[in-house]
């Protein structure tokens, strides 16, 4: 029998369970979710603020801290990148709600980089018509494998849902960084079920 073992989290930082997911062939084609919401892509040069927001809007309720701690020219470099797709769910009158980013930096490969969507609009069916467009875009000629990773600070919802999409967990990890909120990325208050410490 193996021993557990237990490390002390330091204050200021925060550790997470991350669960890494991958599909190796392209799921079943399905009849399309309908949704009011539409896809855009953004392509360079990017409004750096305005994506920044809705990283925001997206990822505050579950600490997403990534594209928060680059600088505005690293930022730009990033989504800039000719392997990187960054497509918006928006409403019909432009107003983003959700966030798309797909990664075709590994070889024969894509990474969902980023998927999710403002807070009011989770559990309504739009997660289902976002991975819709995911995988469409994602298994282009030559992808032989998409992943994805989501952790324990994510949705409550988010392993079990890629778990339905058709992603297999292959790899657990822990994860340990600074707490954004300490940091001034998030307000003191956010994500109240994580303490503070």
């Amino acid at each position: 029998m193996v021993a557990s073992q237990v490390i002390a989290v330091p204050a200021g930082q925060i550790a997470t369970i991350v669960t890494c997911l991958e599909m190796t062939a392209p799921p079943p084609r399905v009849a399309p979710v309908r949704s009011a919401l539409k896809l855009e892509r953004w392509t360079a040069p990017f409004d750096l603020e305005r994506y920044r927001a809705l990283f925001r809007a997206v990822g505050q309720p579950w600490l997403w801290r990534g594209r928060l701690v680059l600088d505005d020219a690293a930022l730009a470099a990033t989504l800039g990148a000719p392997s990187l797709e960054v497509h918006i769910a928006a409403r019909r009158d432009g107003t983003p709600q959700g966030l798309l980013e797909l990664d075709f930096s590994g070889h024969r490969q894509c990474e969902l980089a980023y998927v999710g969507l403002v807070p009011e609009l989770t559990g309504r069916g739009h997660g289902s018509w976002l991975m819709g467009h995911a995988m469409g875009r994602a298994w282009k000629d030559g992808i032989d494998r998409v992943w994805v990773h989501t952790c324990d600070l994510d949705h409550p919802g988010a392993l079990a849902f890629y778990q339905r999409c058709g992603f297999r967990p292959y790899q657990r990890l822990v994860e340990m960084y600074d707490d954004p909120r300490t940091s001034g990325l998030y307000p003191a208050d956010t994500a109240p079920s994580v303490p503070l410490l």
